[in-house]
């Protein structure tokens, strides 16, 4: 694990500062976190812009909502320009590791991910950027999880570009928001559990809201840990 990464799990605390106005890209708004997420923003009255990059069109037009629809996330040259003077990136965007092999798992995770990673950080050297992994990512990259291990390295990596700021997400179970439309429909099914769920395992249940919430507060915050878990986003999201 590299060096500089060694010193992430240090006691959390919140600094506050005067509020600046986020404009924010987010990637995955597609699928059900990113959606979410792009919901809060929407909604959220320190969000001034948001600008979505996405394969397909999002189907939402809102006054703050830029789209922008671009095929090939390994090549951002052509939209380089597009991407610039934002302060912020949600990055959302990510598959199951279920049936893939690990060199096409790491092409779409790590490899993806860093390509357009270190373009915002070169193109916005204040930007605080957010990444969703889940919890039981590997930070060693050592472990027998070939997810956890891609994971890890993908945190590690990113946490060495220079961005303002950088925050790895862990969430646990995330409870979609109702009325949203890219949840999977298993969660209709786990709704009615998830009141109980939480009384029981407060520190490994999420909403999607406190997770949209908490990373809209990581721009007007300095909290001292890094990689955060569940009990982190909770913390962030009640700011």
């Amino acid at each position: 694990m590299p060096s500089n990464v060694s010193t992430l799990h240090n006691k959390p605390s919140q600094v506050y500062k005067p509020k600046q106005k986020i404009r924010v890209i987010i990637t995955g708004v597609t699928g059900m976190v990113g959606e979410g997420v792009l919901h809060e923003c929407l909604l959220h009255p320190d969000v001034e812009q948001v600008l979505v990059i996405n394969r397909k069109p999002c189907g939402l037009t809102h006054p703050k909502l830029t789209e922008i629809v671009h095929h090939d996330f390994y090549d951002l040259t052509p939209v380089e320009a597009q991407l610039q003077n934002y302060n912020a990136c949600f990055f959302c965007l990510g598959v199951s590791s279920v049936g893939m092999k690990e060199a096409d798992y790491e092409r779409v995770t790590y490899q993806l991910t860093m390509h357009v990673a270190e373009m915002l950080s070169r193109l916005n050297p204040d930007m605080t950027f957010c990444y969703v992994t889940g919890t039981g990512t590997d930070s060693s990259e050592q472990g027998r999880s070939m997810w956890a291990r891609v994971k890890g390295k993908t945190e590690n990596h990113l946490l060495q570009l220079p961005f303002k700021k950088a925050y790895m997400f862990r969430p646990g179970y995330i409870h979609p928001t109702k009325g949203l439309k890219n949840a999977h429909p298993s969660y209709s099914w786990l709704s009615w559990l998830y009141p109980p769920l939480k009384r029981l395992f407060p520190n490994h249940l999420i909403t999607l809201r406190e997770l949209g919430i908490a990373m809209i507060h990581t721009v007007n915050t300095d909290y001292e840990r890094s990689v955060l878990e569940v009990k982190d986003i909770l913390k962030l999201a009640e700011g």
